[in-house]
């Protein structure tokens, strides 16, 4: 099992989240299985940049960025040498830090309007 924590889990200013994942779980699989806030619109079958996430610790654990992530990190917003998509980083042994992207936060707000006020 894979320590996970996530920063801003459900916007800024919110309390972390830290939960076990199986190695080989994506960031993606396990920010749905504990309810952080990372967007999807493309079901995380890699065609959109909605998962972006900045992963503060563990990034090199990840495995490398292949070119078609490469290509779909080129659509999002303030890319950062640590940033990943969710759906595409696969947990390994070492433990990993996620601060969830303002962008992926509003692309999980427009898949849930039901929680717009509640944000």
């Amino acid at each position: 099992m894979t320590r996970v924590t996530f920063l801003n889990p459900i916007g800024k200013g919110s309390t972390p989240i830290v939960i076990e994942a199986p190695e080989g779980t994506t960031i993606l699989e396990a920010a749905e299985e504990c309810g952080a806030r990372v967007g999807h619109a493309c079901g995380g079958n890699l065609a959109c940049s909605t998962c972006h996430v900045y992963v503060q610790q563990g990034v090199e654990s990840l495995g490398e960025i292949s070119d078609l992530e490469n290509d779909i990190m080129d659509k999002a917003f303030e890319v950062r040498p640590e940033s990943r998509l969710g759906c595409q980083a696969k947990l390994a042994a070492d433990e990993v830090v996620v601060e969830i992207t303002q962008e992926s936060l509003k692309a999980w707000l427009d898949e849930h309007p039901e929680h717009r006020t509640a944000s």
